[in-house]
């Protein structure tokens, strides 16, 4: 596969938000999957989030100056497309506790905005596709995927997408190939994979739109701290969507996204040559 530099001029957080939306759209059903939703759910939702605005507002003493730049800035966050970083960033790590409490296997963590389903499946062993120079250290995960009883799941499905050594995703920012960092395996018979990829760095969440305004503004930092995302599933099981996290981390314990768990942090091992292997396991809940 040839390199492609980035062109980082043009990695906007606009065109990278723009791209999350879109793909959003693409890949999710969200009103199909609550069309049957009871009208008085929707109302004590919707009430119980407004009714908190209204107390800020009553607690805090909000001025019109200061509600009037909450209304410049919620148009303009939907003007970047940065909905999707937003909520996934700073709400959706309550929502996958909320929804994954009552687990016995492995802990969940946040999907992010920058999944993509279909990445080409390497079977139960290869590699992620790279570039032919990737920038980042060689990291080899091997694993396998269990039943709550015991049992290795067979064919087992395991997608894994990162970031590059950059801090930037493939099919969210410009000059990258389009399945790069991105994967799926097939576990074999005994539930087992091996995987060879790169070891990922941390990174800012962008900062040239709306989100990085607010941050600026609250005097939070925006970085998150390296991480490979995953998600695993087998018939008859609880899909488990992860992130696996490294120790030593500056930002394991300040996440932006909160999203850091400590059943999620890896034990790496040297591996001699300048790079690293890891072996991690997950157990599947099975369906209700």
């Amino acid at each position: 596969m040839t390199t492609t530099e980035h062109p980082n001029e043009v990695a906007t957080a606009a065109a990278s938000g723009a791209s999350a939306t879109e793909r959003f759209h693409a890949d999710k059903s969200p009103f199909e999957a609550v069309k049957d939703t009871p009208p008085e759910r929707v109302a004590t939702l919707i009430n119980e989030v407004l009714a908190g605005v209204h107390e800020t507002i009553r607690k805090h003493k909000v001025t019109y100056d200061e509600y009037n730049a909450l209304k410049a800035w919620l148009i303009n966050v939907g003007e970047d497309g940065e909905w999707p970083l937003f909520l996934d960033v700073w709400v959706e790590h309550v929502v996958e506790d909320v929804a994954t409490e009552h687990r016995e296997g492995n802990k969940g963590s946040i999907e992010g905005p920058y999944y993509v389903p279909n990445a080409p499946d390497q079977g139960s062993k290869g590699a992620v596709p790279m570039r032919e120079d990737e920038k980042g250290d060689p990291l080899l995960w091997n694993g396998q995927v269990r039943s709550c009883d015991g049992t290795p799941l067979a064919g087992a499905k395991v997608e894994l997408w990162h970031a590059d050594d950059d801090g930037y995703y493939s099919q969210f920012a410009p000059g990258i190939p389009e399945w790069n960092l991105r994967a799926t395996l097939t576990a074999d018979d005994e539930g087992r994979f091996e995987i060879t990829t790169i070891r990922p760095a941390p990174y800012m969440i962008p900062t040239d739109g709306s989100c990085g305004k607010m941050i600026a503004a609250a005097g939070w930092h925006p970085w998150r701290p390296a991480h490979l995302h995953l998600k695993v599933s087998a018939p008859g099981h609880e899909q488990l969507t992860a992130q696996l996290y490294f120790p030593g981390d500056a930002h394991n314990d300040d996440d932006v996204a909160s999203a850091v768990k400590p059943e999620l942090i890896l034990d790496p091992q040297d591996d001699g040559k300048g790079g690293v292997t890891v072996a991690y396991d997950f157990v599947l809940d099975p369906e209700k």
